[in-house]
């Protein structure tokens, strides 16, 4: 894992903190704040544009969005949407969450990301976290427009040439082979240089356009082993706990911690995660209090039945990778060796 080693001793500290010192059972690991749905792209694998045009052209007050992230406590905070540099104060909301000292990444699809980076100054606390499904045929298509892949790669380069931290953020579908993987993060992690990139099968959200193309448990698991041999896992530099990356090639596995990634939106907390929703809340607590987590996951909701997101089971390899000797040091060799390379 190529998480810098500042934050992963801040994160590694929190996570002492809430499970040993204040013995709580459940809390933030990670914020998913959506400040708007509105976009200027249709992808075919997202369906936050299918909302009503009224709702679109909302735009979260920054009090609002900050106040959410400090009211749940969480150390990061992953700010997507739609697309957030369409929010005429995005730049704002994310000045005022690193002067609180949140780790900040700003999902992007970078399509205006040249035009908005004089709005923003590079920090240790945050770093763009730009959307790149495949090289440039394969995520073109993805997106539904061409030469999104050649702005979204200048703008990778002009961001990391203003000093920014730049990671970036791929979903599979079945329509991917090991090749398509390795190829694409060959290209992020040796010739473009990301600082670190996250991966992710992907899952049914039902209000997705294209219904067709997404992984099962079996395709996902065989499609990341094959991936991964050669050396790969370890070379490139993926922001993941090795213990999901085991699970997402089958050598572990782990029941669902949605509650540890919650999702606050215009329409407030959201049960059970971003991918489903069961109804919404206006406070953390009675998100965390009232929500019924033991009935959602693989085996207990038949929605849940081909999910891996990382927002359900990273969480839950973090917290098993606290709870043993062995990985814990298993992980901090991966993030020594990490911000060495």
């Amino acid at each position: 894992m190529a998480m810098p080693l500042r934050q992963s001793i801040r994160v590694g500290t929190y996570l002492f903190e809430q499970k040993v010192i204040r013995r709580r059972e459940k809390f933030p690991l990670i914020v998913e704040l959506e400040p708007l749905f509105a976009c200027n792209l249709k992808c075919e694998g997202c369906g936050k544009i299918q909302h009503p045009a009224g709702v679109l052209k909302q735009r979260m007050p920054v009090a609002q969005a900050v106040g959410a992230v400090l009211e749940s406590g969480a150390p990061m905070v992953s700010i997507a949407g739609g697309e957030p540099l369409m929010h005429p104060q995005i730049d704002e909301i994310v000045r005022q969450l690193v002067a609180k000292r949140k780790y900040v990444f700003l999902c992007t699809n970078a399509m205006l990301l040249r035009k908005k980076l004089e709005k923003f100054t590079p920090s240790r606390y945050f770093a763009f976290a730009v959307h790149i499904d495949g090289m440039r045929e394969r995520h073109d298509e993805s997106v539904a427009k061409e030469g999104v892949f050649d702005e979204a790669v200048e703008a990778i380069k002009e961001a990391k040439r203003r000093g920014f931290r730049v990671t970036t953020n791929s979903t599979f579908f079945n329509t991917d082979t090991p090749q398509t993987i390795i190829e694409v993060l060959n290209f992020l992690n040796d010739d473009l240089q990301v600082d670190e990139m996250m991966l992710s099968p992907a899952y049914a959200y039902e209000k997705a356009p294209d219904q067709e193309h997404f992984l099962g448990v079996e395709q996902t698991r065989e499609l990341f082993k094959k991936a991964f041999a050669g050396g790969n896992r370890r070379r490139w530099r993926l922001n993941h706990s090795p213990l999901f990356l085991d699970f997402l090639e089958g050598k572990a596995d782990f029941p669902c911690t949605a509650w540890a990634i919650p999702n606050y939106s215009l329409f407030g907390w959201q049960r059970p995660c971003y991918l489903m929703s069961d109804g919404y809340v206006p406070t953390y607590r009675e998100l965390i209090d009232e929500t019924d987590w033991e009935k959602y996951g693989r085996g207990k909701d038949p929605r849940c039945a081909n999910c891996m997101a990382h927002c359900g089971y990273e969480p839950t390899a973090v917290l098993a990778t606290m709870g043993s000797l062995k990985e814990s040091l298993r992980a901090a060799r991966d993030t020594v060796a990490g911000n060495r390379g």
